[in-house]
C-alpha cells in the first residue's frame, strides 16, 4: 500500500447518497452514467434478479445499520463479513504475508473502522476477485488502500464500475508474492479464480470463492455454473479445474460463506469430488 503522500480525505469512505449498488448482488455502478435498467451480472443466468425486481441502494443507506465484523480463522488469516448480511452475504479474506497483505474477494460496504483495521495491520498490497459476483465495491476499496485489483482477463467484460487500479491478468496462473499465486480455473466464469497460500507447517490453503465450492457436510466440494439457478457444469469444465489444479498441494480449504471450511484432507476431498463428478456427467 502507497500511503506516503495521502491525506485524511484519501483515506475517507465516500459514503455517497447516490443509489449506485445493486441490492441483490451488491455490484457498484459509476455514478456519472444512467444505471442499466437491470444489473447485467444479476440478468446473467448465472444469478438473478430480486424478487422485488431491480433495487438500488447506496453506500450512505447501507451505513445506517450494517458493520463489518472481523474473525481471525487461521495465523495471518481473517475473513470480513458485512452485518446483517447484504446482497450475496459472501465473506473476503484478509491475509497478512511479510511482503504485502491481499484481499481476496470482496464486499459492497466499507466503513471507517474497517479502514483502520486494515490499516493497523499494514494495509494492503492487492485486492484478488475470484469472479464477477464478488467484484461488489472493489473500485472503492482499491481507491482507499491504493492498491491494484487483480481480475483475470477472461472476465473483463463484467467490470461495472472502471479502475485505474484495475489489472486484468491472462494464463492459467499469476504469481503473488510469499509463495501465494492466483490460479485460473474457469467453470463457474471463464476467468474464475482461486487463491493458493502457502503454510510453513506445510498445510497449504485454498480460497476459492465460487469456483471450488464446499459442500454444507464438508465432505464434499462443488462445481456449478450457477449455484442460485441449480445449472451444473460441463464434463469439459470439470476436466478443466482438475488440470488447473493438478500440481497444487493443499489440506485447507476456504470457502466464499461463513462455516465453508474443509480444514484438512483438502486434496483428497477435491480429487474425490471431481471423480464423482466426472463419473455423474460422462
Amino acid at each position: 500500500m502507497n500511503t506516503t503522500n495521502a491525506t485524511s480525505e484519501d483515506l475517507s469512505v465516500n459514503q455517497t447518497t447516490d443509489k449506485t449498488i445493486c441490492a441483490t448482488c451488491g455490484t457498484q455502478y459509476p455514478a456519472n452514467k444512467p444505471l442499466p435498467e437491470l444489473c447485467p451480472i444479476c440478468n446473467n443466468d448465472r444469478q438473478y434478479i430480486g424478487d422485488d425486481g431491480q433495487v438500488w441502494t447506496s453506500l450512505a443507506t447501507l451505513a445506517k445499520d450494517r458493520t463489518i465484523r472481523f474473525s481471525q480463522v487461521h495465523e495471518n488469516l481473517y475473513d470480513l463479513r458485512i452485518t446483517p448480511a447484504f446482497a450475496i452475504g459472501q465473506r473476503a479474506f484478509l491475509i497478512l504475508s511479510e511482503s504485502g497483505n491481499v484481499l481476496w474477494d470482496c464486499l459492497p460496504f466499507l466503513d471507517e473502522p474497517t479502514v483502520a483495521f486494515i490499516q493497523s495491520k499494514g494495509g494492503l498490497n492487492a485486492i484478488a476477485i475470484s469472479h464477477p459476483h464478488y467484484y461488489s465495491l472493489m473500485a472503492e476499496w482499491a481507491r482507499i488502500f491504493n492498491c491494484p485489483i487483480y481480475i483475470h482477463q477472461h472476465d473483463a467484460e463484467w467490470v461495472q464500475k472502471p479502475s485505474g487500479h484495475v489489472q486484468f491478468w491472462t494464463g492459467n496462473q499469476k504469481a503473488l508474492w510469499d509463495g501465494m499465486t492466483i490460479i485460473n480455473t474457469g467453470g463457474h466464469f471463464p476467468g474464475s479464480c482461486v487463491l493458493y497460500l502457502p503454510d510453513k507447517s506445510g498445510k497449504d490453503s485454498i480460497l476459492t470463492g465460487d469456483s471450488i465450492y464446499v459442500a454444507r457436510d464438508r465432505r464434499a466440494v462443488t462445481f456449478m455454473y450457477s449455484y442460485p439457478n441449480l445449472i451444473p457444469l460441463s464434463k469439459k469444465d470439470i476436466e478443466q479445474i482438475r488440470d488447473r489444479m493438478a500440481d497444487v498441494p493443499f489440506d485447507r480449504i476456504y470457502g466464499a460463506f461463513d462455516g465453508m471450511i474443509i480444514a484438512e484432507n483438502g486434496r483428497a476431498v477435491f480429487d474425490a469430488s471431481i471423480q464423482r463428478y466426472l463419473k455423474i456427467v460422462s
